[in-house]
């Protein structure tokens, strides 16, 4: 008889909603499927950016910017996520999947408490009435990649209903920007763990194994140096 008890569980990929205060965890979103794929965009704050012909341009930037950088890359991530009741039989869904999708679309609205607050403060007069702060979000894909983001994209694709017009099942394309320190304040507990995950990608750079001049075909140091 085949043995699947010693076969370790899969991590999961999901979000957690942070008091970004107190750092306690307010909710925990589990994906039920980890995506298949996961794209993502990165773009470095050059200095240089304004005119150093990268995007044809005529390259009349300042010459001693062209290797500096503004801050951190700029970096967008994108992934589909599956959601399913009728992978979980076993699972009460008197609501479908109802439950879910609004917990993930709640991560870009604000509460109806927040909504009645603002109201609150225009109806007595407030002449400016700063926008409403959302939790820290937290997305995370296994322990080497647990990063603050701020959702840029949710477009919801439902497929399959229950005989109460509840959705069953779901596509969702969901896009998001990885927030730095250039985004958030310093202090702030998001902007502490961009540090952490930067500094956990150059611990992972440090031990990729380095290659050889001789592989790209150059002959020695000397060409690097303009005298080759």
């Amino acid at each position: 008889m085949t043995r699947y008890a010693d076969i370790p569980k899969p991590i999961r990929s999901g979000m957690v909603v942070v008091d970004p205060d107190r750092g306690t965890p307010q909710r925990v979103i589990v994906l039920q499927f980890n995506p298949d794929t996961l794209e993502r965009s990165i773009a470095p704050q050059s200095a240089g950016d304004s005119g150093d012909g990268a995007s044809g341009g005529t390259g009349s930037g300042d010459r001693n910017e062209a290797l500096r950088l503004k801050g951190p890359a700029e970096e967008t991530w994108k992934f589909t996520a599956e959601i399913d009741a009728t992978d979980q039989l076993e699972i009460a869904a008197p609501d479908g999947i109802h439950p879910q999708l609004a917990a993930l679309e709640m991560l870009v609205q604000p509460t109806t408490a927040q909504l009645r607050a603002a109201s609150r403060l225009s109806q007595k007069g407030t002449i400016e009435i700063s926008p409403i702060e959302m939790p820290l979000t937290l997305f995370t894909w296994g322990s080497k990649r647990v990063l603050p983001v701020r959702l840029t994209e949710l477009s919801v694709n439902e497929s399959a209903f229950d005989v109460n017009l509840n959705p069953i099942r779901a596509s969702l394309s969901i896009g998001m920007k990885i927030l730095t320190v250039s985004d958030l304040p310093a202090g702030h507990r998001g902007a502490d763990l961009y540090m952490a995950h930067l500094a956990q990608k150059e611990r992972l750079a440090a031990t990729a194994r380095g290659g050889s001049l001789g592989a790209l075909g150059l002959p020695g140091a000397d060409v690097l140096s303009g005298r080759g």
